[in-house]
């Protein structure tokens, strides 16, 4: 498996030695660098900055929320990253869910996968630069229908240094992992766990088949997000991780439409979800994290000494993922060499 660090989104500022981290992840050879955003902290902004101090790791957004840019606006992004990386640019889309688009960007939310379809399109419209872009999908036309009526179909002014920056979707239920299968160049799960692989291969299948599909399974990347904790104690290094699984099964979302939660329901956990949830939203946070078991941080993250995660990671080598994406947040003064047990466990 390849190996990538995966910064992620600020929480209340800038992670502590952000810049140490990406030198050091490099020189340990991590293949790529993944940003986030969700909203505070933008992807692009953090990859740019600290990615300019890398030389050779891919440099990934995971994700770029669609509904924050226009397709056009992200793939100008897209093709001025490429050009300042040397042609190392990844980008990841996603569609988030509805309480930021409609609550943060004042968007509709209706009709994801339609949107995510027209909008990766138009990207690939524009880094093709054959022909002034025009779309006259539902969602993004292009010239706009009304105002002036001056619109005129334009495309870049830039030559992309690539007309074919591989894109990648993050997706979680089944038609949207199945819709990246068809539509990008790979697909982004998060909380991903050994246990679901017949069930996300079954989902990717169905998009590979599909007429037109662009890839075939042999040459499409999963990159699967993974917190990871070296430590010699087990349960120390699961509390680590217990409340950012907290915050996605109890809060991240409204009840009923909590995308994250029906991952951990599909595993087997539909109860303790609904526990989880409860006592999230009625404030109770301690209370929910304090619920989430040793077992499901096991299904999703790498937690306990090397041998440990040694045998954990194994469990993943025969499944649909092809790159890990490390997720270890800097803490304490041993951080640095943290990443070095890491890199000394997976590569």
């Amino acid at each position: 498996m390849k190996v990538g660090y995966h910064l992620g989104y600020w929480s209340s500022g800038p992670p502590p030695g952000a810049l140490d981290t990406v030198k050091e992840v490099e020189a340990l050879g991590y293949d790529s660098l993944w940003t986030a955003e969700a909203y505070g902290s933008d992807c692009l902004t953090p990859l740019a900055w600290w990615g300019a101090s890398t030389v050779r790791m891919r440099l990934a957004t995971n994700i770029l929320q669609i509904s924050a840019r226009t397709p056009t606006a992200t793939a100008m992004a897209a093709l001025t990253m490429d050009h300042l990386s040397g042609g190392r640019f990844v980008l990841g889309l996603g569609v988030s869910g509805p309480q930021v688009v409609e609550g943060w960007y004042g968007q509709p939310y209706p009709k994801p996968l339609a949107r995510t379809k027209e909008y990766v399109q138009i990207v690939r419209d524009v880094l093709a630069r054959e022909a002034p872009v025009r779309s006259q999908g539902e969602h993004y036309p292009l010239p706009y229908p009304g105002g002036t009526g001056l619109g005129k179909p334009l495309k870049p002014t830039v030559h992309p240094l690539r007309s074919d920056v591989p894109i990648m979707l993050g997706a979680e239920g089944p038609k949207n992992v199945a819709l990246a299968a068809e539509i990008a160049d790979g697909w982004l799960p998060l909380f991903f766990s050994p246990k679901a692989d017949d069930f996300y291969r079954a989902a990717l299948a169905e998009g590979f088949a599909r007429p037109g599909a662009r890839r075939t399974a042999d040459d499409f990347e999963v990159a699967a997000s993974v917190p990871m904790i070296v430590s010699d104690d087990v349960e120390a290094a699961a509390d680590r991780i217990r409340p950012g699984l907290a915050l996605y099964i109890g809060g991240m979302g409204a009840k009923g439409a909590n995308f994250h939660l029906d991952v951990f329901a599909r595993m087997g956990y539909e109860s303790l979800c609904e526990k989880v949830q409860e006592a999230y939203l009625g404030g109770r946070k301690k209370e929910a994290i304090a619920a989430i078991p040793t077992e499901l941080v096991d299904d999703v993250a790498f937690v306990g000494p090397p041998e440990r995660i040694r045998d954990q990671v194994a469990k993943w080598e025969d499944t649909v993922v092809g790159t890990l994406l490390v997720q270890s947040p800097p803490v304490g003064e041993d951080y640095l060499s943290g990443l070095r047990a890491i890199a000394d466990v997976l590569l």
